[in-house]
């Protein structure tokens, strides 16, 4: 793809690693290196230096997963910090899965709308199977967590598992009693033996919040946010150090939690943007991600505060 193939190019020209160096850290043959350094001359994307603002998305990929440990960061272009870098994020996202998925695979699934989004730019495939990781949310809400795992799995034409329960229930003792007593815990038994988790990072915003059952979501974000929260990855909340922080929300949500997503081999997180920067650093320590999607100024910012 254009996006290997400028990393390969940034790799041997700006930083003089050797082809059989370039292999081994992307995973790819040598002969495949050595025709991406073909294809990066034909194309004259190589002369004296790497042209056209190029070199940029590499550096700050390559940067990424050396400071936080990622097996690879994708980094998103767009046009000016004024605009919202969503749309962006999600056609990188939607690339990335379309390659990434493979046959056999189980695969669980977060929601959010940059993940909504970024189905428009799969082009589809094949997994075993789709794990939604939350439950649902209000009826009249134009996008739901089982939606998107419904999409998802008739792209990749895949069994889908659902939670067939409500976000965010009443209390920690309904939570306990729907997943012993209700057919839930198969649910959350499938969610460590996942091969891969797809998640983005919820801030503190009352539009897809559903609140708590009892309070307007408003009320609770409120609250959340006295709390010390800055933002929730499947309505775990947390604060800025990537700790849960300690409310009844947290003990009510039916969704695994985060150290239950670390157990998958391939953990994908795709979020940015100035309003999710705090959210989205704090979020990597949470979660431990093995691959991060994000913008290029939300990257620059993560770089610069690491």
């Amino acid at each position: 793809s254009p996006r290997i193939r400028r990393r390969v190019a940034w790799m041997y020209y700006a930083e003089e690693m050797t082809q059989g160096a370039i292999a081994e850290r992307l995973g790819i043959g040598r002969v495949t290196v050595t025709r991406l350094l073909a294809e990066a001359r034909a194309l004259h994307e190589v002369s004296i230096s790497l042209r056209g603002g190029i070199a940029d998305l590499p550096r700050l990929e390559l940067a990424l997963e050396k400071r936080f440990g990622l097996s690879e960061a994708i980094v998103a272009p767009f046009s000016a910090a004024e605009v919202d870098p969503a749309s962006a994020i999600a056609a990188a996202t939607g690339r990335f899965l379309s390659e990434f998925l493979q046959p056999g695979m189980s695969v669980g699934v977060g929601w959010g709308r940059t993940l909504s989004r970024a189905l428009d730019y799969v082009d589809g495939g094949q997994v075993d199977r789709i794990v939604s990781l939350l439950g649902g949310t209000p009826e009249g809400q134009d996008e739901s967590p089982a939606h998107f795992a419904w999409q998802m799995a008739s792209l990749f034409r895949a069994r889908c598992h659902l939670v067939a329960a409500p976000a965010i229930v009443d209390s920690a003792e309904t939570r306990q009693v729907l997943i012993r007593h209700c057919g839930l815990g198969q649910s959350f038994a499938l969610a460590a033996k996942l091969d891969a988790v797809i998640v983005s990072v919820g801030g503190l915003t009352s539009d897809l919040f559903p609140g708590d059952g009892r309070r307007p979501a408003a009320a609770v974000l409120e609250e959340l946010a006295s709390a010390g929260a800055v933002g929730n990855l499947l309505f775990n909340w947390f604060d800025a150090q990537g700790a849960l922080i300690d409310h009844p929300v947290n003990r009510a949500v039916m969704s695994p939690a985060p150290a239950d997503l670390q157990q998958a081999r391939h953990r994908v997180l795709a979020s940015g943007g100035p309003d999710k920067r705090l959210a989205l650093r704090a979020a990597m320590t949470l979660l431990r991600p093995t691959v991060v999607i994000t913008d290029e100024l939300t990257a620059a910012a993560l770089l610069a505060e690491a």
